[in-house]
């Protein structure tokens, strides 16, 4: 068979795929791309033009094939595939589908690993243009998801490359690479490990301080994702003075407010994890901090009722804290006014009727916030 009649071939497919998870409400997926160009990828997949290959191997997902086949089609094939794709009944669409894993079967795509590999090493070539540079991190974001490929990510060398475009000149580089990171880091010890190898923790704490907000979300977010049920990253995380920074971004009401929501919850994520965990390790000096306890408290009299939910999440938690002195969060942090305040905020929130039901719910949590920190003071 035709490599390009496959190729459109398996868009067709791809689409009545997309359309039978659309009817089943399911989520839809990304474009694939490479700096390479197609002749490279056939050589890569051991595919002779012309000829129908009876191989092994092949894409390690039938999602990964789909993208790949979505990413080297013309858009005015994509649009009348769309449109034949509609007009199919489930049957039809079923049947399309068991097709198209008869067809994959008789196909040399590249695998993971090989997609894994060319992004990489198109990363490793000075030349590669800001777009193309773009599109390799793109697709390296989408196949270090499974575990195994982060893994393979990692002992292949490839995460030390990601690593080195946090200090790239470019933002979208530098986000893209620390969105990489922390796809590939969550909960899999393996890979955070080597991440705290190559130093890119330290580097990744400096990001949140980046004056891109997506740069700095996205360095937020593989910071969590390194940390969190990690001991020896939150060792890590301390000695880089990284709750320094979930103050400073805590207290700054000039950012945007998705990142402060991320640094509240994610020192709940701690608090919760050295509640848990109290038996391994003495309880951190910064739960007791008095500066730090304040940004906290401070959150809860942010007009943001998704903020506001986290930081009274994360309170709640850190009540339950034994280093926590409920005198200090009375007189030093005014959470006591602060609860006072919150609960008329609340109260107005609770008129408009589409922040009435989280408005009344967040409420609920205020209470038993409320009522725990009373009993910490003795008043119950």
């Amino acid at each position: 068979m035709n490599f390009f009649r496959c190729l459109s071939l398996l868009v067709v497919m791809a689409l009545v795929s997309g359309t039978i998870a659309e009817k089943a409400n399911s989520s839809g997926g990304m474009v694939w791309a490479t700096a390479r160009d197609e002749a490279e990828l056939v050589e890569d997949s051991g595919l002779v033009i012309g000829e129908q290959d009876q191989i092994d191997g092949g894409f390690s997902s039938l999602d990964g094939m789909l993208h790949w086949a979505i990413g080297h089609s013309d858009p005015a094939t994509l649009k009348e595939a769309a449109k034949d794709a509609q007009k199919m009944s489930m049957d039809e669409l079923q049947k399309r589908q068991v097709e198209l894993k008869e067809l994959v079967e008789k196909l040399n795509m590249p695998s993971d690993g090989k997609l894994m590999k060319i992004a990489v090493s198109d990363l490793n070539n000075a030349s590669l243009s800001l777009e193309d540079r773009h599109r390799a991190l793109h697709e390296l974001l989408i196949l270090v998801e499974p575990i195994d490929n982060a893994n393979d990510l990692s002992k292949s060398g490839g995460l030390k490359v990601v690593a080195g475009e946090l200090n790239h000149s470019d933002s979208e580089v530098r986000k893209l690479a620390a969105w990489v990171i922390g796809k590939a880091s969550q909960n899999n010890p393996f890979v955070q490990a080597q991440v705290f190898e190559l130093g890119a923790l330290t580097t990744l704490i400096k990001m949140v301080n980046s004056s891109s907000t997506e740069e700095a979300v996205k360095a937020l977010f593989a910071v969590s994702a390194l940390i969190r049920n990690n001991i020896a990253g939150q060792d890590m995380f301390y000695a880089s003075r990284g709750y320094i920074m979930l103050q400073d971004v805590m207290s700054n009401g000039s950012l945007d407010i998705k990142l402060r929501r991320k640094a509240v919850f994610l020192v709940g994520d701690l608090a919760e994890f050295q509640l848990q965990n109290t038996d391994q390790k003495a309880e951190l000096p910064i739960f007791s901090d008095r500066l730090f306890l304040k940004s906290v408290v401070d959150l809860i009299v942010v007009l943001d009722l998704d903020l506001q939910e986290k930081a009274l999440t994360t309170i709640n938690t850190l009540l339950q804290l034994k280093s926590i002195e409920p005198l200090i969060l009375r007189d030093f942090c005014g959470l006591q006014g602060a609860l006072q305040r919150m609960k008329l905020q609340l109260k107005e929130s609770m008129e408009d009727e589409d922040k009435r039901d989280y408005a009344a719910d967040v409420e609920t949590l205020r209470g038993e916030v409320e009522l725990i920190f009373r009993k910490k003071l003795g008043l119950l």
